[in-house]
């Protein structure tokens, strides 16, 4: 018996492969470079799906033939290894960085709740239910942004082990692998279908969701099965040079025209591959299996947990620059060492209380206990270990898109903007209801309708100026959409639902001197790829999307060209408003635009200002075509001229101008629909 729990032992040591560390490496330093600077590795982050791939292949690979007395056995055992590997370092990160966190933002509120739910492995439901782009440059100010990929995991990990035992796998039961394969395929297959559905009509549901990315990991597993049953597949795939799929997957990381989740499917593709490619005597293996590179990849986790702390407490203070990136590697690195050297590793390897179940709950109550602490730094403690000098209160606030949703406004009182979760049902409703009032108060009153995505429904409280002029308001937007639609539509097929629906509704219900009122994105839905947060939608003749700026402008402007020709039929007014300003850098830029001891160099202006030539570039484009005379019906509305007046370009326009990255606020809608209605709309 003693000689056989040697050999389970000896079996299990065995499966380490040192070049899967190396292979870790390579992922975390990715994903760090990219957090540093996108534009060094624009599609770095895809060093997360490799972590994903890797831990599919590892964890399979780690119950392969482990021994376990019964199913209590085998779920106590690894959910303790989960816990053991997982909550030491991240409660410790958790409980620094929130304090960190409190020391140089006034309103850390998101933060510490993010870093709460990570506690218990929901990150990613928060940050998808708070309406979170993880590639958002506000995101970038949250300290636990980053923590959305463990929640993934550990969701994972609550599904995974249950098909290992009872697929046989865990037991070693005959056709287990088999079993397990086709079990695990199946609901790889359904996950991939999922995301590929998905990420067109909601990327962020898409990223963030375990159920959607599930087939990242069971590609992993997916790969160890057939190289253990399937010998002859690896043996073909070790003639490929690994130095080949290296090169890929880089360029995969680079090249710009393949799309998010194509670039996610071929780096997961070619992930497996890489891994039964890398083997001994080649000079890759060589390089990965380096001890340098190896301890890299050991201490991936803590390095991948550390890094986005230091950069956002960067962000938040002296910024990121060519000069301060040695510093912050540095801290980085010396956070991962002691976090890896302290309490990873050792907590990892010792029995901590003898029995399982004792450490199963110390894993739940640990979180629980550290919780109550961000409660108490979030409510009691409320601002009190802010170390700066309160100034002007934020006003930015990143929730106002959901609440306007859920709540309407007080013209409606409906809820007139819509997103991928409204129900055939719902919109039903919507179309009917979001007119103020439902029905002309005399054949002589106008109507303004309002079409366009969420910068419409950033004008939705300010409407109340034209109603109590007397002008009879209808309202339809959803989020990411434009209107008019191109002759060839966009990507999501609920949006071009959206949009034909509402113009179609609109054209039913205007007559002769109505107008309609046209706010979009501008500069996300036209821009091009020197652009941060450029959407690529337009569809061309091809039904492909078009990421060339010009090529969209004049997609766009045919749609808008025909949407004018029938509304001038009916002598209906069209009033475009151009771009406004985008500052893409800065969330929460009442605050960080002041000086404070720890931030020497305010940031944020020098971005507004390279903000205000793109979209001032995109405005004069517009403004010339649609002075054409296919467009007699259409008034060009620049934003920047009536907005540049009352905000300027300093810390005024940033706490009275915006209520985000480039939503307009309260104040500015009004400016802006004012000057609307005193030039235009008024008799």
């Amino acid at each position: 018996m003693i000689n056989k729990s040697k050999e389970n032992k000896s079996t299990i040591k065995s499966k380490y492969r040192p070049e899967i560390d190396g292979f870790r490496a390579f992922a975390v330093v990715t994903v760090i470079i990219n957090h540093f600077n996108q534009e060094i590795l624009p599609k770095g982050y895809l060093g997360v799906d490799i972590f994903f791939v890797i831990s599919g292949f590892v964890i399979t690979s780690s119950l392969y033939q482990r021994p376990s007395k019964n199913f209590k056995d085998f779920i106590s055992g690894f959910y303790e290894r989960r816990i053991k590997r997982l909550i030491p370092a991240l409660s410790v990160f958790i409980l620094i960085s929130s304090i960190a966190i409190c020391l140089f933002n006034p309103e850390p509120q998101f933060s510490l709740r993010t870093g709460l739910s990570s506690l218990f492995g929901f990150s990613n439901l928060y940050l998808l239910k708070n309406s979170t782009d993880y590639f958002g440059e506000v995101e970038k100010f949250n300290m636990f942004t980053h923590t959305w990929s463990l929640g993934v995991e550990e969701q994972f990990y609550i599904i995974f082990p249950f098909l290992i035992w009872f697929s046989g796998f865990g037991r070693q039961t005959k056709y287990s692998s088999r079993n397990l394969f086709l079990i695990v395929g199946a609901f790889a297959t359904t996950s991939l279908i999922g995301f590929f559905y998905l990420y067109p009509i909601n990327q962020s549901a898409a990223y963030f969701l375990m159920p959607t990315r599930f087939w990242e990991m069971a590609v992993g597993c997916l790969t160890f099965i057939t190289f253990q049953k399937r010998k002859s597949i690896e043996d073909f795939l070790e003639n490929i040079p690994p130095i080949l799929l290296l090169t890929l997957i880089i360029g995969v990381m680079y090249f710009p025209l393949l799309g998010g989740k194509e670039a996610t499917f071929a780096i997961v593709f070619l992930s497996s591959i890489f891994i039964a490619a890398l083997k001994k005597g080649t000079r890759i293996f060589a390089f990965f299996t380096n001890p340098k590179i190896i301890y890299i990849g050991l201490i991936s986790y803590s390095l991948y947990l550390w890094h986005w702390s230091v950069l956002t407490i960067s962000r938040w203070t002296i910024g990121i620059h060519w000069w301060s990136v040695p510093f912050q590697v540095t801290i980085i690195f010396c956070l991962a060492f002691v976090s890896y050297k302290y309490i990873e590793k050792p907590l990892r390897k010792v029995n901590w209380f003898g029995k399982r179940w004792k450490t199963l709950m110390v894993g739940v109550g640990v979180p629980v206990a550290l919780s109550a602490g961000l409660v108490i730094i979030d409510k009691p403690l409320k601002g009190k270990l802010y170390t700066g000098v309160k100034k002007n209160k934020p006003t930015h606030d990143i929730r106002w898109r959901r609440e306007i949703r859920l709540g309407g406004s007080s013209l409606t009182g409906k809820k007139c903007h819509s997103d991928s979760s409204y129900s055939e049902q719902q919109l039903k409703i919507l179309f009917k209801e979001c007119k103020y009032p439902l029905f002309r108060k005399s054949k002589d009153q106008s109507s303004v309708a309002f079409v366009g995505d969420s910068h419409t429904l950033s004008l939705l409280k300010a409407e109340k100026i034209l109603s109590d002029f007397g002008l009879r308001i209808i309202h339809y937007s959803r989020n990411g959409c434009p209107f008019p639609l191109p002759p060839y539509g966009v990507r999501q097929d609920k949006c071009n639902n959206f949009m034909t629906n509402a113009e179609t509704e609109i054209f039913q219900d205007l007559k002769s001197g109505d107008s309609i009122i046209i706010n979009n994105y501008h500069l996300s839905h036209l821009g091009g790829e020197n652009l941060k947060d450029t959407r690529h939608n337009i569809l061309d003749k091809n039904k492909k999307p078009t990421s060339d700026p010009m090529k969209k402008i004049n997609l766009f402007m045919a749609g808008l060209k025909e949407l004018s020709s029938k509304a001038s039929k009916e002598s209906i007014s069209i009033y475009f408003i151009g771009s406004t300003y985008r500052n893409n850098d800065i969330p929460h830029v009442a605050v960080t635009a002041q000086k404070q001891w720890f931030r020497p160099y305010p940031i944020g202006l020098k971005t507004l200002r390279e903000e205000a030539l793109n979209a001032q570039k995109l405005n004069k484009i517009l403004a010339n075509k649609i002075k054409d005379s296919a467009f007699t019906n259409v008034n060009f509305i620049n934003p920047l001229e009536i907005l540049d007046k009352s905000c300027g370009n300093d810390m005024h326009f940033y706490l009275e101008c915006f209520r985000d990255s480039d939503h307009l606020s309260d104040k500015s809608a009004k400016e802006l629909l004012d000057f609307i209605l005193t030039n235009y709309l008024k008799p």
